[in-house]
Protein backbone atom coordinates (compact mmCIF):
# COMPACT_ATOMS: atom_id res chain seq x y z
CA UNK A 1 0.00 0.00 0.00
CA UNK A 2 1.41 3.41 -0.99
CA UNK A 3 2.46 5.79 1.75
CA UNK A 4 0.72 9.16 1.61
CA UNK A 5 2.23 12.52 2.51
CA UNK A 6 -0.05 12.58 5.57
CA UNK A 7 1.39 9.25 6.75
CA UNK A 8 4.92 10.64 6.56
CA UNK A 9 4.13 13.58 8.80
CA UNK A 10 5.24 13.31 12.44
CA UNK A 11 2.50 11.99 14.71
CA UNK A 12 2.40 15.17 16.75
CA UNK A 13 1.81 17.19 13.56
CA UNK A 14 -1.07 14.94 12.52
CA UNK A 15 -2.69 15.35 15.94
CA UNK A 16 -2.22 19.13 15.79
CA UNK A 17 -3.74 19.23 12.30
CA UNK A 18 -6.72 17.16 13.47
CA UNK A 19 -7.36 19.48 16.40
CA UNK A 20 -6.95 22.57 14.23
CA UNK A 21 -9.50 21.22 11.73
CA UNK A 22 -11.92 20.54 14.59
CA UNK A 23 -11.52 24.13 15.76
CA UNK A 24 -11.99 25.54 12.27
CA UNK A 25 -15.11 23.44 11.71
CA UNK A 26 -16.66 24.75 14.92
CA UNK A 27 -16.48 21.50 16.86
CA UNK A 28 -14.48 23.46 19.44
CA UNK A 29 -15.39 27.13 19.76
CA UNK A 30 -13.60 30.08 21.38
CA UNK A 31 -13.04 29.36 25.06
CA UNK A 32 -13.76 25.63 24.74
CA UNK A 33 -11.45 23.18 26.45
CA UNK A 34 -9.56 20.85 24.11
CA UNK A 35 -9.24 17.13 24.91
CA UNK A 36 -6.78 16.49 27.72
CA UNK A 37 -3.45 14.73 27.40
CA UNK A 38 -4.75 11.37 28.62
CA UNK A 39 -7.68 11.49 26.22
CA UNK A 40 -5.46 12.34 23.25
CA UNK A 41 -2.94 9.65 24.20
CA UNK A 42 -5.68 7.02 24.23
CA UNK A 43 -7.34 8.25 21.03
CA UNK A 44 -4.12 8.34 19.00
CA UNK A 45 -2.06 5.63 20.70
CA UNK A 46 0.90 7.91 21.36
CA UNK A 47 3.10 8.91 24.28
CA UNK A 48 2.45 11.95 26.45
CA UNK A 49 5.40 13.82 24.94
CA UNK A 50 3.88 13.47 21.46
CA UNK A 51 0.58 14.92 22.68
CA UNK A 52 2.37 17.79 24.37
CA UNK A 53 4.22 18.55 21.14
CA UNK A 54 0.91 18.65 19.27
CA UNK A 55 -0.66 21.02 21.76
CA UNK A 56 2.47 23.18 21.71
CA UNK A 57 2.06 23.61 17.94
CA UNK A 58 -1.43 25.06 18.45
CA UNK A 59 -0.26 27.29 21.29
CA UNK A 60 2.69 28.57 19.25
CA UNK A 61 0.29 29.41 16.40
CA UNK A 62 -1.89 31.38 18.79
CA UNK A 63 -4.80 28.99 18.20
CA UNK A 64 -4.87 27.68 21.77
CA UNK A 65 -3.71 28.75 25.21
CA UNK A 66 -2.88 26.98 28.47
CA UNK A 67 -4.69 27.78 31.69
CA UNK A 68 -2.78 26.67 34.74
CA UNK A 69 -4.39 23.68 36.36
CA UNK A 70 -7.30 23.67 33.90
CA UNK A 71 -5.95 22.46 30.57
CA UNK A 72 -5.61 23.83 27.04
CA UNK A 73 -8.39 25.97 25.58
CA UNK A 74 -9.27 27.41 22.19
CA UNK A 75 -8.05 30.98 22.24
CA UNK A 76 -10.97 33.36 22.57
CA UNK A 77 -9.07 36.61 21.94
CA UNK A 78 -10.38 38.41 18.85
CA UNK A 79 -7.46 39.68 16.71
CA UNK A 80 -6.97 43.43 16.65
CA UNK A 81 -7.38 44.97 13.18
CA UNK A 82 -4.71 47.65 12.86
CA UNK A 83 -5.88 50.15 10.26
CA UNK A 84 -2.50 51.49 9.26
CA UNK A 85 -3.66 54.50 7.24
CA UNK A 86 -6.87 55.63 8.94
CA UNK A 87 -5.32 55.61 12.42
CA UNK A 88 -2.68 58.21 11.43
CA UNK A 89 -5.04 60.62 9.67
CA UNK A 90 -4.98 64.16 11.08
CA UNK A 91 -8.75 64.03 11.56
CA UNK A 92 -8.11 61.24 14.08
CA UNK A 93 -5.54 62.76 16.47
CA UNK A 94 -6.34 66.33 15.44
CA UNK A 95 -9.83 66.01 16.91
CA UNK A 96 -8.48 64.76 20.23
CA UNK A 97 -9.10 61.07 19.58
CA UNK A 98 -6.43 58.49 20.26
CA UNK A 99 -5.03 56.89 17.11
CA UNK A 100 -5.85 53.61 18.86
CA UNK A 101 -9.58 54.28 18.68
CA UNK A 102 -9.39 53.54 14.95
CA UNK A 103 -8.36 49.98 15.83
CA UNK A 104 -10.04 49.04 19.08
CA UNK A 105 -13.70 49.92 18.32
CA UNK A 106 -15.62 49.27 21.56
CA UNK A 107 -12.93 47.19 23.26
CA UNK A 108 -11.03 48.22 26.38
CA UNK A 109 -7.42 49.28 25.84
CA UNK A 110 -5.14 49.93 28.79
CA UNK A 111 -1.70 51.52 28.56
CA UNK A 112 0.51 50.29 31.36
CA UNK A 113 4.18 50.35 32.31
CA UNK A 114 4.50 53.93 31.02
CA UNK A 115 7.92 55.53 31.51
CA UNK A 116 9.25 58.83 30.18
CA UNK A 117 12.96 59.56 30.37
CA UNK A 118 15.65 61.74 28.83
CA UNK A 119 18.49 59.70 27.35
CA UNK A 120 21.39 59.94 24.96
CA UNK A 121 20.14 59.36 21.43
CA UNK A 122 20.81 55.73 20.37
CA UNK A 123 23.17 55.29 17.43
CA UNK A 124 20.41 54.15 15.08
CA UNK A 125 18.09 56.99 16.12
CA UNK A 126 20.39 60.04 16.06
CA UNK A 127 20.98 60.21 12.28
CA UNK A 128 17.29 59.71 11.44
CA UNK A 129 16.30 62.58 13.75
CA UNK A 130 19.23 64.72 12.52
CA UNK A 131 20.83 64.76 15.98
CA UNK A 132 24.45 65.15 16.98
CA UNK A 133 26.51 62.80 19.15
CA UNK A 134 25.83 64.80 22.30
CA UNK A 135 22.11 65.36 21.73
CA UNK A 136 19.48 63.70 23.89
CA UNK A 137 16.00 62.41 23.21
CA UNK A 138 12.77 62.17 25.15
CA UNK A 139 12.02 58.43 25.34
CA UNK A 140 8.46 57.25 25.90
CA UNK A 141 8.01 53.52 26.65
CA UNK A 142 4.52 52.01 26.86
CA UNK A 143 2.86 48.62 26.88
CA UNK A 144 -0.65 48.25 25.46
CA UNK A 145 -3.07 45.70 26.93
CA UNK A 146 -6.32 44.83 25.15
CA UNK A 147 -9.08 42.78 26.79
CA UNK A 148 -6.59 41.94 29.53
CA UNK A 149 -3.93 40.68 27.08
CA UNK A 150 -0.64 42.46 26.26
CA UNK A 151 -0.59 43.03 22.50
CA UNK A 152 2.16 45.59 21.87
CA UNK A 153 4.91 47.60 23.47
CA UNK A 154 6.33 50.72 21.94
CA UNK A 155 9.28 53.06 22.38
CA UNK A 156 9.12 56.59 20.97
CA UNK A 157 12.11 58.89 20.54
CA UNK A 158 11.67 62.66 20.17
CA UNK A 159 14.41 65.34 20.15
CA UNK A 160 14.58 66.80 23.66
CA UNK A 161 14.84 70.48 22.59
CA UNK A 162 11.61 70.16 20.59
CA UNK A 163 9.44 68.78 23.37
CA UNK A 164 11.04 70.04 26.62
CA UNK A 165 8.44 71.40 29.01
CA UNK A 166 5.48 70.05 26.99
CA UNK A 167 2.96 67.36 27.93
CA UNK A 168 4.92 64.96 25.73
CA UNK A 169 7.38 64.62 28.61
CA UNK A 170 4.56 63.50 30.92
CA UNK A 171 3.09 59.96 31.15
CA UNK A 172 -0.32 61.25 30.00
CA UNK A 173 0.06 63.41 26.90
CA UNK A 174 -3.63 64.41 26.85
CA UNK A 175 -6.34 64.25 24.13
CA UNK A 176 -4.97 63.30 20.73
CA UNK A 177 -1.69 62.10 22.22
CA UNK A 178 1.82 62.96 21.10
CA UNK A 179 0.85 64.09 17.59
CA UNK A 180 -1.71 66.59 18.86
CA UNK A 181 0.89 68.02 21.24
CA UNK A 182 3.46 68.26 18.44
CA UNK A 183 0.91 70.20 16.41
CA UNK A 184 0.49 72.65 19.29
CA UNK A 185 4.26 73.15 19.25
CA UNK A 186 4.16 74.04 15.55
CA UNK A 187 5.52 70.62 14.58
CA UNK A 188 2.38 69.02 13.17
CA UNK A 189 3.13 65.66 11.52
CA UNK A 190 2.31 65.84 7.82
CA UNK A 191 3.92 62.63 6.63
CA UNK A 192 4.60 59.19 8.09
CA UNK A 193 6.82 56.31 7.02
CA UNK A 194 6.43 52.79 8.44
CA UNK A 195 8.80 49.88 7.95
CA UNK A 196 7.52 46.41 8.85
CA UNK A 197 9.47 43.25 9.63
CA UNK A 198 8.75 39.98 11.41
CA UNK A 199 10.89 37.57 13.45
CA UNK A 200 10.77 35.31 16.47
CA UNK A 201 10.70 37.10 19.84
CA UNK A 202 13.56 37.50 22.26
CA UNK A 203 13.03 36.09 25.75
CA UNK A 204 12.29 39.57 27.11
CA UNK A 205 9.79 40.32 24.33
CA UNK A 206 7.99 37.02 24.91
CA UNK A 207 7.73 37.83 28.62
CA UNK A 208 6.43 41.36 28.03
CA UNK A 209 3.78 40.15 25.58
CA UNK A 210 2.94 36.95 27.50
CA UNK A 211 3.51 34.81 24.41
CA UNK A 212 5.32 31.54 23.85
CA UNK A 213 8.78 31.54 22.29
CA UNK A 214 7.28 30.07 19.10
CA UNK A 215 4.92 32.99 18.45
CA UNK A 216 6.44 35.53 16.04
CA UNK A 217 6.41 39.26 16.61
CA UNK A 218 5.82 42.05 14.11
CA UNK A 219 8.25 44.98 14.25
CA UNK A 220 6.96 48.34 13.01
CA UNK A 221 9.24 51.36 12.93
CA UNK A 222 7.39 54.60 12.23
CA UNK A 223 8.99 57.96 11.55
CA UNK A 224 6.85 61.10 11.75
CA UNK A 225 7.81 64.16 9.69
CA UNK A 226 6.72 67.77 10.09
CA UNK A 227 6.81 70.39 7.31
CA UNK A 228 9.82 70.43 4.99
CA UNK A 229 10.57 66.81 5.82
CA UNK A 230 11.68 67.52 9.38
CA UNK A 231 11.74 64.25 11.41
CA UNK A 232 10.10 64.74 14.82
CA UNK A 233 9.56 61.21 16.15
CA UNK A 234 10.66 57.62 15.75
CA UNK A 235 8.32 55.01 17.21
CA UNK A 236 9.55 51.41 17.44
CA UNK A 237 6.70 48.96 18.07
CA UNK A 238 6.75 45.23 18.82
CA UNK A 239 3.44 43.45 18.21
CA UNK A 240 2.22 39.97 19.09
CA UNK A 241 1.68 38.64 15.55
CA UNK A 242 -1.09 36.28 16.68
CA UNK A 243 -3.09 39.24 18.03
CA UNK A 244 -3.06 41.39 14.89
CA UNK A 245 -4.42 41.77 11.40
CA UNK A 246 -2.63 44.57 9.53
CA UNK A 247 -5.08 46.39 7.26
CA UNK A 248 -4.15 49.01 4.63
CA UNK A 249 -7.08 50.57 2.78
CA UNK A 250 -6.31 53.19 0.12
CA UNK A 251 -7.42 54.38 -3.28
CA UNK A 252 -5.67 53.29 -6.46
Amino acid sequence: MATTDDDRRPKYQRIADSLREAIQSGEYGPGDRLPGENELMAAHGVARMTVRQALSVLKDEGVAESRKGAGVFVRSFRPLRRRGIQRLAQEQWGSGRSIWSADTEDRTLVVDQVTVTEEAAPEHVAPVLDLGDEDTVCVRRRRFVLDGKPVLFATSYLPTPLVAGSAITQPDTGPGGTYARLAELGLKPVHFREEIRSRMPTRDEAAQLSISAGTPVILICRTAFADEGRPVEINEMTLDASSYVLEYDFDA
